[in-house]
């Protein structure tokens, strides 16, 4: 036990944390994590103008409608990636090596299990699935043939991200960034292969994500070839007590996800009711740009979850609270800059996308300007939500995720539209982002100002 417990003094990368300061431990991580989340949205985004390209304006609409099912896929690997990957780091931090890769072997274990579980039941149901979604006649085809192939492969996206969580909280955020970079070449090159090439249609499209992300789990597994590596696969284990603190503490990241499926269900909802497959359409531009943006929000919280519950397991509560505050001014200063870009930019943004009948691209580009103000308080909700997830705060962590796209979003898209119409909806997402805020600043100044 000694000798595998000191293995962690030869893993340079994972001693800095408490030697390098903050802020240069911050931007280690954070780079790495905002590259690999940008390139993991960009296999969306690429899904989106490559299908818009070549197949139109209703088959965009129509993946965009089926696009849940990759956010469900991404919420479980996250569920479990993130709860496991938070118990990995407190035992780094505590120097409990055999205990972490035992977390680490159960927590893949799982979320390979659970993912072909639930893939088995959707499949089962998936036209009631599609027609929940927003589906209608006109995009039905084209969200079938999508949800087919990730149904059926897309396993490969829960392991990779899963896998690469625990690659970066092991010290080592630019092979995970790696992987992601790798498999959004490839989804790339295949798309143009799939829809251009060989004609294959929305299915194609489906296929090269699948396809990108199994390569891209290959490429993780050059880590167990380091030789400071501490990450190790140990004998599989059940074990209901750490499978409960896995989805307890992953639960918030899982609801943040879901959440995803909420928001794009309720605003295609919305849309249809309001403005009909015009509305649908300009929406699903502006979701292709809100999936970049969201991941980008998600790695800042990446960044900040192996230090937060490494620094937690070490008792450097000190250089805890720093990298929480570092990250709220990064992520506030980052929305600040997208919202200007979108004000700017909104027409050329919606061109990326193809060439829209004029009632698509204007409301497309009221939207942008509009629901761009969501990103001055969305960055903050998410590292906020991090922290409260990785210092056991769970129930605060779960009322940011299931407030801001589900309680307060869906009140808002059921009530705004009456008065100020397809307005109401694109500011549904602000307005809920800035009210919870607001609550976790009261929650915040109410905890600390108690009397020691």
């Amino acid at each position: 036990m000694q000798a595998t417990n000191n293995n962690i003094n030869d893993n340079n990368k994972l001693l800095s944390l408490e030697t390098d300061s903050v802020g240069k431990v911050f931007v280690r991580y954070l780079i790495p994590s905002l590259i690999g989340m940008f390139m993991m949205s960009v296999n969306v985004v690429v899904d989106g103008i490559f299908v818009g390209q070549r197949l139109g304006e209703v088959a965009l609409a129509g993946v965009n409608v089926a696009v849940p099912v990759f956010s469900i896929y991404i919420a479980i690997s996250l569920w479990i990636g993130i709860g496991g990957a938070a118990l990995y780091s407190r035992h780094l931090g505590a120097r409990e090596i055999r205990e972490a890769r035992a977390v680490f072997t159960h927590s893949l274990t799982l979320i390979f299990s659970l993912t072909l579980l639930l893939a088995a039941i959707t499949y089962a149901f998936r036209q009631p699935v599609a027609v929940f979604l927003g589906a209608n006649d006109d995009t039905m085809p084209y969200v079938m043939e999508y949800m087919h192939v990730m149904l059926i492969g897309g396993f490969a996206i829960t392991v990779q991200n899963a896998f690469s969580i625990f690659v970066r909280n092991d010290g080592n955020p630019n092979l995970s960034m790696a992987s992601l970079i790798v498999t959004a070449g490839i989804n790339i090159v295949l798309n143009y292969i799939f829809l251009f090439v060989l004609d294959f249609g929305v299915g194609g499209s489906a296929l090269a994500l699948v396809i990108g992300a199994a390569v891209g789990a290959g490429v993780l597994f050059l880590h167990f070839g380091r030789a400071n590596s501490t990450l190790r696969f140990a004998l599989p284990r059940p074990s209901w007590r750490l499978a409960k603190l896995t989805f307890t503490i992953g639960f918030p990241s899982f609801i943040a996800e879901v959440g995803i499926a909420v928001f794009t269900a309720g605003y295609n909802m919305a849309m249809v009711r309001w403005a009909g497959t015009v509305g649908v359409s300009a929406f699903s531009i502006l979701n292709y740009v809100h999936s970049v943006m969201l991941m980008l929000f998600i790695g800042m919280g990446s960044a900040v979850q192996p230090l937060v519950s490494y620094y937690r397991g070490a008792q450097l509560v000190d250089r805890q609270r720093s990298t929480i505050r570092i990250a709220v001014r990064t992520a506030f200063g980052t929305g600040l800059a997208v919202l200007l870009i979108g004000l700017t930019f909104a027409g050329g943004i919606v061109s990326l996308f193809g060439s829209f009948p004029a009632e698509v691209r204007d409301l497309a580009v009221t939207g942008i300007r509009l629901f761009f103000i969501g990103y001055l308080f969305m960055g903050v909700n998410f590292v906020m939500m991090t922290y409260f997830q990785a210092t056991d705060q769970v129930k605060m962590a779960t009322w940011i995720t299931v407030a801001r796209e589900m309680l307060l979003m869906v009140a808002i898209l059921f009530t705004l539209p009456y008065w100020i119409g397809t307005t109401g909806i694109w500011l549904a997402i602000p307005l809920s982002e800035l009210i919870v805020l607001l609550t976790v600043y009261a929650y915040l100044r109410r905890r600390y100002s108690r009397p020691t």
